[in-house]
């Protein structure tokens, strides 16, 4: 069981401690996200989410505005934009404090982001593979960067499972990753996985197992596999009845050190937390 390490983030030029796992809530506005009730594709169903998530205490807001799940229809950058200005001013007339996350491997959507709408944080799921701009944009943002293992697109990832050792091979390839970030100037990273990105099933759960050993990356780890379908199938259900197991994985997660949970259930993870914070002694 690893103690959690706590890290700062560069926000907006304020160094922020960050002494305890944070639990970041998914805010999807997107009417064709894997999980039906994470949908939120009008002003009140946001609101609605955004008042939820509040209330249950959530650290830090993932906005998306593009599915990455197989089979999602594509989104033009403009609306993938679009999208984004909506769920940000509803964010503003919320007056949410928790610092904002853009869920976007475009970095021209970065770039909207973080200069017109004043998000906070950038969270890639191809780590700039799927955009060759991305990490110089980042470097010249100067935000912090949320770098997760993937191969391919979401459309052809589940063809590239071809790995020699699945633990090995995702820190190598996410080392390489990492060296071209730091050598851009990127200096804050964290980390996520990918669980249920170019991964199958059974490649999940070993990761899992193995996943204190991404802390010899150095850098804090981001753990998102909340209703994912590493669980839902696993036990023959669907994701609308796998909360339980996500609060048991994530639990997993937090005993391997995971800085950060992303997840569609803050209050769960908050639980979750505060429960392995007792059993490690560090409340």
């Amino acid at each position: 069981m690893r103690k959690f390490q706590p890290f700062s983030l560069n926000l907006k030029g304020e160094l922020v401690e960050i002494t305890r796992p944070q639990v970041m809530g998914i805010l999807n506005v997107t009417p064709d996200s894997f999980y039906s009730d994470s949908r939120s594709f009008d002003a009140k169903a946001i609101g609605l989410r955004i008042d939820e998530m509040i209330a249950e205490g959530v650290d830090i807001i993932d906005l998306g505005a593009y599915s990455s799940r197989p089979g999602a229809d594509e989104v033009s950058p403009q609306e993938e934009m679009n999208r984004l200005e909506m769920g940000m001013e509803l964010l503003r007339k919320k007056s949410v404090t928790a610092p904002i996350s853009i869920d976007t491997f475009r970095a021209d959507v970065a770039k909207f982001a973080i200069e017109s709408l004043g998000a906070d944080i950038i969270n890639d799921i191809s780590a700039g593979l799927l955009d060759d701009a991305m990490i110089d944009t980042i470097a010249r943002l100067k935000v912090p960067y949320i770098a997760m293992h993937m191969r391919g697109t979401p459309s052809t990832m589940s063809s590239l499972t071809n790995y020699n050792d699945i633990t090995a091979d995702v820190i190598y390839e996410l080392s390489e990753r990492i060296n071209r970030l730091t050598l851009a100037g990127v200096n804050d990273i964290i980390i996520d996985p990918g669980f249920g990105f170019a991964k199958t099933l059974e490649q999940n759960y070993e990761l899992l197992r193995n996943l204190e050993l991404l802390h010899e990356l150095g850098y804090p780890l981001l753990v998102g596999i909340s209703r994912k379908s590493m669980i839902y199938k696993a036990l023959d259900t669907t994701p609308q009845d796998a909360l339980n197991g996500t609060t048991v994985l994530n639990t997993m997660a937090l005993q391997a050190g995971a800085a950060i949970l992303r997840v569609h259930d803050v209050k769960a993870a908050h639980e979750a937390i505060k429960l392995t914070q007792l059993t490690n002694n560090q409340i």
